[in-house]
C-alpha cells in the first residue's frame, strides 16, 4: 500500500507538471557530492553501516505554479551503497573492508517552496522519487563481484522508492548551492527463507552546485 501512494503521488506529480506547461517553465543542471548508507532492520531493530563518498549529476526543471511554489521534475544519476570493515577473516579475525556499490537512475518530482531573500532567494522542497539500478557490484578483501538482480531471494531488486527533501540557496544569476536527503522506502534486498523479513533500505545525504538557464 505504501509503495502503490507514493508512485500514484509521483504520478500526479508529473501529470500536474504536464498540464501546468503554460507557466514558466526553467531548466537547469545540478551535480554534486553524495554520502549514501543502507539501512538494514530486522525484529525491531535496525542497523546502519557506515557512509561511502559518491556522486550525484542530472537535470530539472523548474515549473512556476505561483509566486512561492514550483514544481521540480528531474532526472539524476546516483551512486548509492554502503562501505564498512566489519567483515572478518583469519585466525585473528582481521578487518577486510567491504562496500557495497549499485548506480541508480532517479526520477524525483519535488514541491518547492521559495523565499526571495538578499541577491537572491531561498528554497526549500520535498517529494516522492522513483529509481531503477542500472547496475551494481559488492567488493570485499580486493574480489569484486556484479550484484545479482531478480526476484528471488537473495537477489537485489532493481526499483527503488521513497521521499526527497531539498533546501539551498539561488542567486538571481541562477547559481545554486543546496543540499538533499533521500529517505529509501522500499526493500532492495529479496529475503524470502530467512524468516526475519530483513529489510534493507536506501538512505542519502547529498550536497552540491547547480544552475538554472
Amino acid at each position: 500500500m505504501k509503495k502503490t501512494l507514493l508512485l500514484l503521488t509521483l504520478a500526479a506529480g508529473l501529470n500536474f507538471a504536464v498540464n501546468a506547461q503554460d507557466k514558466p517553465v526553467t531548466f537547469g543542471v545540478r551535480a554534486g557530492v553524495a554520502f549514501p548508507n543502507l539501512s538494514f532492520s530486522a525484529l525491531g531493530t535496525s542497523v546502519s553501516l557506515d557512509a561511502k563518498t559518491t556522486f550525484y549529476v542530472g537535470g530539472v526543471a523548474d515549473i512556476k505554479v505561483s509566486d512561492m511554489f514550483s514544481v521540480q521534475p528531474g532526472l539524476t544519476f546516483m551512486s548509492k551503497g554502503t562501505k564498512s570493515g566489519a567483515a572478518f577473516s583469519g585466525e585473528e579475525g582481521s578487518a577486510i573492508d567491504g562496500s557495497i556499490n549499485i548506480s541508480y537512475l532517479e526520477l524525483p518530482v519535488n514541491l518547492i517552496a521559495n523565499f526571495n531573500t538578499g541577491t537572491g532567494k531561498f528554497f526549500v522542497g520535498a517529494g516522492p522519487y522513483a529509481a531503477y539500478a542500472l547496475s551494481g557490484n559488492g567488493k570485499a578483501g580486493g574480489v569484486k563481484e556484479d550484484m545479482p538482480f531478480g526476484s528471488n531471494d537473495g537477489e537485489f531488486k532493481r526499483m527503488d522508492f521513497g521521499l526527497n527533501f531539498l533546501a539551498g540557496y539561488q542567486l538571481t544569476n541562477g547559481l545554486n548551492i543546496h543540499a538533499g536527503y533521500g529517505l529509501g522506502l522500499g526493500k532492495i534486498l529479496n529475503d524470502k527463507s530467512s524468516g526475519i523479513n530483513l529489510a534493507t533500505k536506501n538512505k542519502v545525504f547529498s550536497v552540491g552546485l547547480g544552475f538554472m538557464f
